[in-house]
């Protein structure tokens, strides 16, 4: 099982979270989803998605202005 990956470098708040919302929809519960962004405001809108959505936030950091945010989507199978 692999890992999907969102490059939303230079996108303002909230379209890497909404890019990463419609890219879990399609997914299997227990896939993995890592997103790139440049927006600050990304730290605190994947920590309240997450919170609010079930999806599980995985690991967060930041190198050179630029965050990486991965995510397992939530769910029960089937």
């Amino acid at each position: 099982m692999g890992e999907t990956l969102i490059d939303a470098q230079y996108q303002k708040s909230p379209i890497p979270v909404l890019r990463a919302a419609r890219a879990l929809r399609a997914m299997a519960p227990g896939e993995k989803l890592r997103i790139l962004a440049t927006d600050p405001g990304a730290v605190v809108d994947f920590r309240e998605f997450c919170k609010t959505s079930g999806h599980a936030l995985i690991a967060a950091s930041e190198v050179k202005g630029v965050y990486s945010f991965s995510l397992k989507r939530g769910g029960q199978p089937g």
